[in-house]
């Protein structure tokens, strides 16, 4: 279960509910790129114009040009 994320530096930074990190995304350099939230379960980051859902894993679930 996802316990948090954030943004340190150029990346974005997923934290289990024991405090361990299961991944960690590349922030993107845009100035809209970036972590947008995140749930138990997911987190939502924005790279240009396509909005990504990432799993527990790191793993995409869902992408869409927004």
């Amino acid at each position: 279960m996802i316990g948090c994320a954030l943004e340190s530096g150029s990346l974005i930074v997923v934290f289990d509910q024991t405090g361990r990190t299961p991944f960690s995304k590349a922030r993107g350099s845009g100035p809209k790129d970036g972590l947008l939230g995140c749930t138990g379960s997911t987190v939502t980051a924005s790279y240009g114009s396509i909005v990504y859902t990432y799993d527990e894993r790191g793993m995409t679930i869902y992408a869409k040009a927004a």
